[in-house]
């Protein structure tokens, strides 16, 4: 296949590949095309360098002991926290560590139902659910922003409503003004879906949820590794985001919050560290974030994932926007070329309505299953998802159990896009599908 040269792109890659040792490597025999940063990203060098050196020189247990180890532990790790609250536009009393953003979203379901429980402070009594009350989610959730609100609901009564979606994968907004009501407490949706790629109305969603005064939650997963993030000017009560799609090690993740929410929530998760008087019948709590920090932290994945957001700012978040947006262009125009590639969530259908983007896109080979798809493509060194992606409610609603998605990074390039949709157009002719 060939493609039209693509004249704007706003940061040059290949500067940076050097920087990500796993791009080295071949696999098969053939050098490795990694499409797959929606599910985890690649690390540069810095990164893995940052939480090394801390386990090397440093480690030791954060905001415990006065000695000299413990004290640098603590100090980096709080840097890192402010490093990293600046990266979303909060400050650091705001940010809540967490194991990734599926824990900060079960913290925040737990907190609400214990609030519900009567056991937090009198101000968490805003927060409670009774029956009949409603939280809203949207078709296109990631199951770790679905099942969280659906055990909540079946645990204090409350009802779980969603939020349709186009078939050109945009939220139905009319219908989200009516289903977003007076019952409405909790109103829990993705930023920028897994499987679409779109970007979605945040604006419009926090509007029709302070109108009724409900609580909104974003999952900016597929958002702060890409776009430039300021939460506050969002106007999103809670957001979370995981630090291993970000460039960052596994097992880190943030929760931000806004400050009189977080004040108010209740704790989940109780034990050391998070407490200010313990006795055999009671206990007191520290204010947040720490509040919601029970236990021994992940300081070294905090070290990490703070120099993973310094490699971001060096290389300019508006460069990687801009840069992956034009990869995306290149997937979405050489998939539409295609003989049997029906994309999810098509722009070209969008009633000539601007459709922002990520460089991401997931779709369905007619006549050849995903995962033989993927496997096609990983003998050619091509590394894609397949499956559902963990929103197999969304590929419901478009009639599918699974697609193949590709996604890129800023370690992408033009010429691994064009390798992919050459390998693609022909995995119907190998696998004997005629057009």
């Amino acid at each position: 296949m060939s493609f039209l040269p693509l004249t704007s792109i706003a940061l040059d890659p290949s500067a940076l590949r050097g920087d990500f040792p796993i791009l080295s490597r071949s696999v098969d025999g053939r050098r490795l095309v990694y499409l797959d940063s929606a599910a985890t990203s690649q690390k540069p060098r810095s990164v893995i360098d940052a939480e090394v050196a801390f386990l090397t020189n440093e480690n030791a247990a954060a905001h415990r002991g006065a000695h000299t180890l413990a004290a640098e532990a603590t100090e980096l790790f709080e840097d890192a926290r402010a490093t990293v609250a600046a990266f979303v536009g909060a400050e650091p009393e705001q940010l809540v560590w967490t194991s990734g953003a599926t824990a900060g979203l079960n913290l925040v379901a737990y907190a609400i139902g214990n609030a519900t429980l009567g056991r937090g402070a009198p101000a968490s009594a805003r927060f409670a659910l009774a029956p009949g009350d409603e939280i809203v989610v949207t078709e296109i959730e990631h199951h770790a922003n679905l099942v969280p609100w659906q055990e909540l609901a079946a645990r204090t009564g409350a009802t779980l409503r969603h939020i349709p979606v186009h078939d050109d994968g945009r939220l139905d907004l009319d219908a989200a003004a009516s289903v977003i009501g007076e019952r409405t407490r909790v109103v829990a949706f993705t930023h920028v879906s897994n499987v679409l790629g779109i970007v979605n109305p945040v604006a419009d969603l926090v509007a029709l949820a302070r109108s009724v005064g409900a609580l909104t939650v974003l999952d900016a997963c597929q958002s702060a590794p890409h776009l430039p993030l300021d939460l506050p000017i969002l106007g999103v009560d809670l957001a979370v985001f995981s630090g291993h799609k970000m460039l960052g090690p596994y097992g880190i993740g943030g929760l931000y919050g806004r400050t009189d929410v977080l004040e108010a929530l209740p704790p989940f998760l109780t034990g050391g560290s998070m407490i200010t008087r313990v006795t055999l019948d009671r206990s007191e709590y520290l204010p947040p974030p720490q509040r919601f920090e029970a236990g021994t932290q992940p300081v070294s994945q905090a070290i990490a994932l703070a120099a993973a957001v310094r490699y971001l700012d060096g290389v300019g978040m508006e460069a990687v926007h801009a840069h992956e947006r034009a990869l995306g262009e290149r997937l979405i125009d050489g998939l539409r070329e295609i003989e049997g590639v029906r994309l999810l969530g098509d722009p070209s259908t969008a009633s000539g309505q601007a459709v922002e983007r990520v460089g991401l896109a997931a779709f369905d080979l007619d006549g050849v299953h995903a995962h033989d798809v993927g496997q096609f493509l990983d003998s050619r060194g091509i590394a894609v998802r397949v499956g559902h992606h963990c929103a197999a409610p969304l590929h419901a609603r478009f009639g599918l159990t699974a697609s193949v998605r590709a996604s890129t990074a800023l370690y992408n390039t033009i010429d691994e896009v064009d390798v992919f949709l050459d390998a693609l157009s022909q995995v119907r002719p190998f696998f004997g599908v005629s057009a």
